[in-house]
């Protein structure tokens, strides 16, 4: 699949079948985050893969869906980066993105992760320091979403925003 074709077809993806995802897409999917572009390339940025039933099970206070996640992956930010929220959310995308280009779905849950942040910190061995900006799980789709995004012509503006 494409770049293009993954944009178009990626999803929030909250429903797994449980299956396991192989350790080579997994490294897939990091390395296209890493690969995110950052402000002053800090590349602020380290990466948990958590594959482990009874880890997820831990992590799943975060959202009880994830339970049938193959995996999920800690985004872990060093917030002395001027632009950490920014570097971190580019380099969620193309994790998003990677995942949907090899078949797999994927979530993005900043909102939920950050309620639990000191306790997935500590689960995690992650730094005092350092701050984990989400958890994304991700799996076999059991179903792939098929809500419509808005047409281009409502959101794309010429010139001006009334253009």
């Amino acid at each position: 699949m494409d770049a293009l074709e993954a944009i178009r077809k990626r999803r929030s993806v909250r429903k797994y079948t449980g299956e396991a995802i192989p350790r080579e897409d997994l490294e897939t999917i990091v390395d296209a985050g890493r690969l995110a572009a950052t402000g002053g390339n800090r590349q602020p940025w380290d990466f948990i893969v958590v594959t482990d039933g009874g880890m997820i099970d831990q992590l799943k206070v975060a959202a009880g869906w994830m339970d049938k996640a193959g995996a999920i992956i800690a985004v872990v930010m060093d917030p002395t980066s001027r632009w950490w929220i920014e570097d971190g959310s580019a380099a969620i995308e193309n994790i998003l993105i990677a995942c949907t280009a090899l078949g797999y779905g994927s979530c993005w849950l900043e909102g939920w992760t950050l309620r639990h942040e000191n306790e997935f910190k500590v689960f995690l061995g992650v730094p005092e320091e350092l701050r984990l900006l989400t958890l994304i799980p991700i799996g076999v789709p059991a179903e792939w979403p098929s809500k419509e995004k808005k047409p281009l012509s409502e959101v794309l503006h010429w010139e001006t925003y009334t253009g």
